[in-house]
């Protein structure tokens, strides 16, 4: 009877603090999310442990599990890489010959800088003045 209660008040301080309190009812997908979990974990001793044997031998040894052996990689020959380093230069030229034409052209049909008169300056300035002047003036106020 005392273990049960001391159970019971464990279970709820778990409940209420730590979050990674696992569930009383599990379903087939928690299981099966833990399976491969768990599988994924062996695979990766399994490596450690056959590193290790191959340190202690000097022997190569093989995982209990090996992966799968990948697509193999194509060999390009001397002469085929020679070509297309070739046809790459070629499309290079070309783009770069393409981009220096327009280049030359453009300069000559850019518009002049625009520039503001003075006229436009003072007024910008008075402006300003007048608006600082009024924010001043609030701050007067508000501080008497």
């Amino acid at each position: 009877m005392v273990l049960l209660e001391l159970d019971m008040r464990v279970r709820f301080l778990r409940l209420g603090k730590d979050r990674r309190y696992m569930p009383a009812k599990l379903d087939n997908d928690i299981l099966a999310a833990a399976i491969e979990g768990f599988e994924d974990r062996k695979k990766r001793i399994d490596a450690q442990i056959a590193e290790i044997r191959q340190l202690m031998t000097g022997d190569r040894t093989e995982p209990a599990a090996t992966p799968e052996p990948g697509r193999k990689r194509r060999k390009v020959s001397a002469a085929g890489r020679k070509r297309m380093a070739e046809a790459q230069r070629k499309r290079w030229a070309a783009k770069k010959q393409s981009s220096e034409a327009p280049k030359a052209a453009k300069p000559e049909a850019q518009k002049p800088k625009r520039k503001m008169s003075a006229a436009g300056r003072k007024r910008i300035s008075e402006a300003t003045k007048r608006r600082w002047a009024l924010v001043r003036a609030a701050a007067s106020k508000a501080g008497k």
